[in-house]
């Protein structure tokens, strides 16, 4: 695990927070922020396992250059090939995530415009919408249901 991955899941799960008090609030601005957060950390989680696979191929292979070394020419000539083939896909995981994170924003971005649109050109439905799920949420959150 590294920071990408901790730093990814934070952001992921500040933007769930952001959605959801936008949407409680009734409030499309950070609930369009919340969607922009939450793929952008699902993309830095993406590269950070893309990265730890990278390294980790990067490891294996300088290991089996060191361990070629004493072998013959053919098996380090082999190491070496690992090698730049992990270092290669590790660089193709990372602009992969990278277009992907990209592409998720940019959907995320039209979804929330969409929405923030929807819920301000039906102002009374979403607001009675709102209405009703802060009625059902406060009567399963209350203790007593006499």
């Amino acid at each position: 695990m590294n920071r990408d991955h901790i730093e990814g899941g934070i952001r992921n799960l500040r933007g769930r927070a952001k959605t959801a008090a936008g949407a409680v609030l009734g409030r499309p601005s950070p609930q369009v922020d919340g969607a922009i957060d939450q793929v952008a950390g699902a993309a830095q989680v993406a590269y950070g396992r893309a990265r730890d696979t990278a390294e980790e191929l990067t490891r294996d292979g300088r290991h089996l250059a060191h361990e070629a070394q004493s072998r013959v020419h053919d098996a380090r000539e082999r190491a070496q090939d690992l090698y730049d083939k992990a270092e290669h896909r590790g660089r193709d995981l990372y602009r992969e995530a990278g277009k992907r994170g990209r592409h998720y924003r940019g959907r995320a971005e039209h979804h929330g415009r969409a929405l923030a649109a929807r819920a301000d050109d039906n102002r009374l439905a979403t607001a009675a919408i709102l209405a009703g799920v802060a009625f059902g949420l406060g009567w399963l959150i209350r203790g007593d249901r006499r």
